[in-house]
């Protein structure tokens, strides 16, 4: 069943868990992530990076609405990172339900500007919309401690970043990076902490892969309602291919397919069960 962005996080909200949203770019992804769901008893989010859009265009986006449509448990279909009014007023109208205006490579000015548009936009078509406000790295390699404490979320800021712009999610940066960790992570719980404290909507966290148990459960008891989830389930998918090419007889190609599919599931099925979202359906 397809649903909604703010009932999909405050229902996380008051039950204590986070939804896991998980990027899909082909068939595979979608029937990976739905299946894990169902089978989990899980809501969950398919979520779709603008550069899958203008690989695949509609039919990517219509593949996602019509398997979110007849899934068996609440899912949503979601903008990942868009960076351009173009890409999510193609997204809009075109049925996705639910978007990231993603304006934190800009000055704080621009941030809030890009956000307040782009949420007013949204809101037209009964769209959710989640923004991000900080700076979240590939890697924190390489920054000194203020150049890396000034990309963090700023609690009072986020309070009017989230007044200003009438976003419905907040993604906040607390010491979590794109792709793989490079060494231990270390969140920042008491900046967390303040954040939740302050600010009314639902806190995202991306950057989810290689993250322990310890920091999740303790990232949602701080608020955080939704992860996202990239680089593990596209290495499963990579993996999975890899050790097909690597048989000594060729496999068929709907076998191969298969394999990616399962591999996929089981990391969906394993950050369902981290995120707590198991069962709850």
């Amino acid at each position: 069943m397809l649903t909604s962005l703010n009932e999909l996080l405050q229902n996380a909200r008051s039950a204590n868990y986070a939804v896991g949203a998980f990027n899909v770019y082909n068939l595979e992804g979608i029937k990976a992530v739905v299946g894990a769901a169902e089978m989990e008893r899980s809501p969950a989010i398919l979520q779709l990076h603008p550069s899958a859009f203008r690989f695949h265009g509609s039919p990517l986006l219509a593949a996602c609405l019509d398997s979110a449509k007849n899934s068996k448990v609440p899912m949503l279909v979601h903008l990942d990172h868009a960076t351009t009014a173009a890409d999510i007023e193609w997204a809009l109208s075109h049925g996705i339900p639910s978007v990231m205006a993603d304006g934190s490579q800009g000055s704080s000015e621009e941030n809030f500007a890009f956000t307040s548009k782009m949420a007013s936009l949204a809101h037209q078509y009964n769209a959710g919309i989640e923004a991000e406000l900080g700076r979240l790295s590939g890697s924190e390699d390489g920054l000194s401690v203020p150049e890396y404490e000034a990309r963090l979320t700023d609690a009072h800021m986020a309070v009017e970043f989230v007044q200003q712009t009438g976003v419905d999610a907040l993604a906040v940066c607390i010491g979590n990076v794109h792709g793989k960790y490079h060494g231990e992570p270390n969140l920042d719980f008491k900046r967390l902490e303040s954040i939740q404290k302050l600010v009314s909507v639902p806190l995202v966290l991306h950057g989810a892969s290689g993250l322990s148990e310890s920091l999740v459960h303790r990232s949602i008891e701080y608020g955080v309602c939704k992860f996202n989830v990239n680089t593990e389930v596209r290495e499963a998918y990579l993996n999975a291919l890899r050790t097909n090419m690597q048989k000594e007889t060729q496999p068929d190609l709907i076998d191969i397919m298969k394999d990616a599919v399962l591999a996929m599931q089981a990391v969906v099925i394993s950050k369902m069960q981290l995120f707590l979202s198991s069962g709850q359906i």
